[in-house]
């Protein structure tokens, strides 16, 4: 794994370069690592170089403030484009990285040939939520909200047919920085696209999870009824869709990438 230094803070990135004649960036989901994409990375890689990494405060990457924005998220994948002197990619977030895709193609669509934006919304949640969130961390730990995120990330069949893989992902989760998780949370809480998204004009897949609850089929609906060029898909999963039904997650990921699939 490689690092840089953005602002104040560094970055933890891993860059595959598999000779392919285009990139792919993926964007970690609030709480997790780039090894969430692990499952659908190993299916995309025979057409796509890949470039991972650790969103601030997650993982391996450091923070160095209680607060950040969606768009200083956004302007560390900019800063790694740049520091990796690469041109325009394809772009992949889950969740608060799906947040993350929108203000990228909103501010930066000369950068990104597509983009794709998995189980989020132009609103995640309320201020109420997430506030009452942050106070339950910062008071009772990361712990104290293990099965309630397990619930939301998973369906209850998955959970019971693959506990490792759950397992791992929680393990990782309640290691992650309390204050890049609650930093995060803060970004999460106060983005807001709702208004935005008619300025997306990089072509944009929104992928959406059935038994999602988080962020619902009709966010998703939402999403794909206000970007100019775009196309929604629902795939048969909760909200950690790439992890739950990774070969489904990377044949979507194929057919944007290789032109398939209209945009409308």
């Amino acid at each position: 794994m490689s690092s840089i230094k953005i602002a104040a803070n560094t970055c933890f990135y891993t860059y595959e370069d598999l000779g392919q004649e285009d990139t792919i960036v993926f964007s970690n989901s609030l709480g997790t690592d780039l090894n969430m994409w692990d499952g659908v990375v190993a299916l995309v890689k025979p057409s796509l170089n890949v470039l991972r990494y650790d969103t601030r405060g997650h993982g391996q990457s450091t923070i160095s403030s209680d607060a950040v924005t969606i768009a200083e998220l956004g302007g560390d994948v900019i800063a790694l484009l740049d520091h990796l002197k690469l041109g325009a990619v394809f772009f992949c977030g889950l969740s608060m990285g799906g947040l993350v895709g929108q203000w990228l193609g909103i501010h930066h669509p000369e950068r990104f040939k597509k983009i794709i934006i998995s189980n989020t919304a132009a609103k995640i949640g309320t201020a109420e939520g997430w506030d009452a969130r942050i106070a339950q961390v910062r008071k009772e730990g990361l712990q104290s909200i293990l099965e309630g995120t397990a619930q939301r990330w998973f369906t209850p069949a998955f959970r019971q047919q693959h506990p490792g893989v759950v397992s791992a992902i929680l393990d990782k989760f309640k290691h992650t920085s309390l204050q890049g998780y609650v930093a995060n949370c803060a970004a999460v809480r106060d983005a807001d696209f709702r208004e935005e998204l008619q300025k997306l004009h990089v072509p944009t897949l929104v992928i959406s999870g059935t038994q999602d609850e988080v962020t619902t089929p009709a966010d998703g609906g939402f999403l794909a009824a206000r970007i100019p060029c775009s196309r929604h898909v629902q795939l048969d999963a909760n909200h950690l869709s790439s992890v739950e039904v990774p070969a489904a997650f990377a044949k979507q990921v194929r057919y944007a990438t290789e032109g398939q699939g209209a945009f409308k």
